[in-house]
């Protein structure tokens, strides 16, 4: 009996080593997002050069957290909970990968929109929406630290709010290039993004998703309505519906 609740005492251990490595993860994930808009906004070179080297660490812990599930899987064959404790682990850790090569994408761009000036209008729509995204961000990895189902709904259900604003602005970057095709460079950096933090939201999305299915085994049924107007056919005609993205 004590052998037993040894194993089952050692297995709760690597459950928490694994629930930190996950926050961790996060909060890195997270400041790399906040450093890489402030470096966009503020044309920060330097700062998008340490997000960028920064992001590295992000992908090293991914393949710790894989590995430490993989070693989990074959030692204590895990059932139920404990086995969706475990896999949760190697999706959330994958989404928040991509959200660190996000935020390395936009660093990309800082550099190479260099000392542009971009219109005010524009640059407050890409950090409301940046805003909005390290939300989302915050909120579901809250959820994920407390097993809080309500909040990761929350954030599910908030989606569409980025996915609208990306629409926007795509809108208003795609005519300010027509009036001005010397802004055709520096617009599309900008779009790209746009694109990369509404990205982001989507990977908060499907962690708050994960989180769900952790907490209750089962998967959230209504399918996520998305937004996917924007595209080049949709704003020259408008009378015309194209499903190309």
């Amino acid at each position: 009996m004590s052998e037993r609740k040894h194993i089952v005492s050692a297995f709760e251990q690597e459950i928490e080593t694994l629930k930190a490595r996950i926050l961790e993860m996060g909060g890195l994930a997270e400041r790399l997002v906040t450093d890489a808009i402030s470096a966009l906004d503020m044309r920060d070179v330097e700062l998008a050069a340490r997000t960028v080297a920064a992001d590295q660490r992000i992908d090293e812990m991914e393949i710790a957290i894989e590995e430490q599930a993989v070693l989990m899987l074959a030692r204590r064959q895990p059932l139920a909970m404990d086995l969706r404790e475990v896999m949760a682990a190697v999706r959330i850790a994958s989404n928040l990968e991509r959200v660190g090569d996000l935020a390395k994408n936009i660093a990309k761009r800082t550099a190479a929109i260099g000392t542009e000036r971009q219109p005010r209008q524009v640059s407050r729509g890409v950090n409301h929406m940046a805003d909005l995204a390290l939300l989302q961000l915050r909120d579901v990895l809250n959820a994920c630290a407390g097993r809080d189902t309500a909040k990761a709904v929350a954030v599910r259900n908030r989606d569409g709010e980025i996915d609208a604003l990306y629409n926007s602005l795509f809108r208003e970057l795609l005519t300010y290039m027509m009036e001005d095709p010397r802004s055709i460079t520096m617009a599309t950096h900008l779009l790209f993004c746009a694109k990369n933090i509404e990205r982001i939201g989507d990977h908060a999305t499907n962690i708050a998703e994960t989180v769900y299915y952790l907490v209750t085994g089962e998967r959230l049924s209504d399918e996520r309505k998305k937004d996917d107007s924007h595209n080049y056919a949709t704003v020259l005609a408008p009378g015309k519906r194209n499903h190309a993205e």
